[in-house]
């Protein structure tokens, strides 16, 4: 088993992070199932196949990080990829309320701390977190990679575009989370280059999830596609790049 790559997927046991899951192990790697609840992820590396493996991890639990950082380094023994998909878009958002309703309650104006404090500890803090407690196994692997799954409405340079349609819908919660994420990916990417460990963010497009309460309009076989394609990339890949499916660069 330790000849093989392993990868570490986060919020793994359903949507975009299944599929990533799966698709990994179509292309030889041992998967790491992520999860917050030990049961769904279970259940999830069933799904996927005999090379994937539940790991409990809450990525707002430092325990839970420690512990799930050192069952990876006693039992696989090493970490080639590292995606980090987990990530919540709302803690309060009615489900018969959509997008552009929720999204008028959490303006600079009258948004509530702790809505916005309770996703950035998830969608942030949470990456960073879990960065940290994996980067000694990725520093001892060669050629080793860093996924961290953003989205479009991140992009401020998009977002100052008075004809980008999600334009209204940007606000401190979910969309101002991925900017945030995007910041710590061009950090990361920075800090990692002389290593040559390579960092990169990729947006899967709308795509139907949990998320966005399957509203959606891409299948999550389209969504992981380029989250898995930069995963893949090899030693002469690039660093610090924003992209969608296919390598298509989106703006800081």
């Amino acid at each position: 088993m330790r000849d093989k790559q392993v990868a570490l997927v986060t919020g793994a046991n359903q949507g975009i992070g299944l599929q990533i899951a799966r698709d990994l192990v179509a292309h030889g790697f041992t998967v790491l199932v992520g999860s917050r609840n030990l049961e769904r992820g279970v259940a999830a590396a069933k799904e996927v196949g005999q090379d994937a493996h539940a790991l409990q991890l809450d990525v707002t639990d430092q325990a839970s990080i420690a512990a799930a950082a050192e069952r990876v380094r006693n039992e696989f023994g090493r970490l080639d990829v590292l995606v980090q998909n987990a990530a919540i878009s709302n803690t309060n958002k009615r489900p018969d309320q959509s997008v552009e309703a929720y999204a008028a309650t959490t303006r600079p104006s009258n948004v509530s701390l702790d809505e916005m404090r309770a996703v950035w500890e998830t969608n942030v803090f949470g990456v960073l977190a879990v960065y940290q407690a994996m980067l000694p196994l990725l520093r001892e692997t060669p050629n080793a990679r860093i996924v961290n799954v953003s989205s479009g409405v991140g992009s401020l340079a998009t977002n100052s575009d008075p004809g980008f349609p999600w334009r209204s819908i940007f606000g401190p919660v979910y969309p101002a989370s991925k900017t945030a994420l995007n910041a710590l990916t061009v950090a990361m990417a920075i800090e990692l280059e002389p290593e040559g460990i390579r960092v990169n963010a990729v947006s899967p497009g709308f795509t139907k999830t949990n998320l966005n309460g399957y509203a959606g309009t891409q299948t999550v076989e389209e969504g992981a596609r380029e989250a898995v394609r930069v995963a893949l990339l090899g030693a002469e890949g690039p660093t610090g790049t924003f992209t969608r499916w296919e390598n298509g660069t989106i703006p800081w």
